[in-house]
């Protein structure tokens, strides 16, 4: 019996080796806006691809967290280059979620800035060896309004990914065409997005003639890939293991697709 259980373990390192192997701790990158100082970071795969492709991702409204760099983790793990954006900058991240509402409303009500700070960000990715052809947004809550305010401004990207994001666009801004190819991935039961807002960025996909998808998930509200988000869905925001789990695999089909073979 002992014998059996050492060799389930064995054969389960075995399996999970490459992963291991393959992926590389986070490494801090300083990058600056002007004056303000931004502290990024990045997962480098231990073996260069072919494409060199990289991931950009945009942390939700809390700023950089634990989330937003295991996601990195996972995806240097992969085989891309993954950098997890600094939006508000050093010595600006919230220290609750009052803070965090008033930061994450600035810059979605600033859409300008917003785009600015996603720009330097995909700048210091690619400084970090990842292709500029090569390149796929992805973000959560806040960060996955982000990323589709990457697709409306054109940014040189092959794709965006927005997790129970905010779909609500600047109506001051035309709505014009969208090269790269969008996803979102969205909580059936999100309390935060109204129906009419997913009807409204819908018909915006379709007026931008975007390569578009929009994929639902069952009892999923708010945050539901953030499993520091609790397991209390009445609150508006919570975990789903299902749906966090789909949607990552989701994702890595989005990146397959976008990026062929890396």
């Amino acid at each position: 019996m002992k014998n059996n259980i050492l060799v389930t373990i064995f054969l389960s390192l075995i399996l999970t080796l490459p992963s291991i192997i393959q992926a590389q701790l986070l490494q801090p990158v300083a990058y600056k806006d002007g004056t303000q100082k931004l502290n990024g970071f990045v997962g480098v795969p231990k073996l260069t691809t072919k494409k060199k492709a990289g991931v950009l991702i945009i942390p939700a409204w809390m700023g950089v967290d634990v989330h937003s760099e295991l996601s990195a983790e996972k995806l240097a793990a992969e085989g891309y280059y993954a950098f997890v954006a600094d939006i508000y900058g050093e010595g600006n991240k919230p220290e609750d979620y009052k803070k965090a509402g008033e930061l994450s409303g600035y810059y979605k009500s600033h859409v300008d800035i917003y785009r600015r700070r996603i720009q330097l960000a995909l700048n210091a990715l690619i400084e970090t060896g990842a292709d500029p052809n090569n390149i796929v947004v992805i973000g959560y809550c806040f960060g996955g309004t982000g990323a589709l305010e990457a697709a409306r401004a054109n940014m040189p990207v092959k794709g965006v990914v927005s997790f129970h994001g905010g779909l609500a666009r600047d109506t001051t801004k035309a709505i014009s065409v969208i090269n790269a190819k969008v996803l979102a991935c969205h909580g059936a039961a999100d309390p935060f997005v109204p129906e009419a807002q997913v009807k409204a960025f819908q018909n915006e996909m379709n007026q931008s003639k975007a390569d578009w998808q929009m994929v639902y998930y069952a009892n999923a509200v708010h945050a539901f890939t953030d499993i520091s988000a609790g397991n209390d869905p009445s609150r508006g925001a919570a975990y789903n293991e299902k749906a966090a789990k789909r949607s990552w695999r989701e994702l890595m089909s989005f990146l397959k697709e976008v990026f062929g073979e890396i």
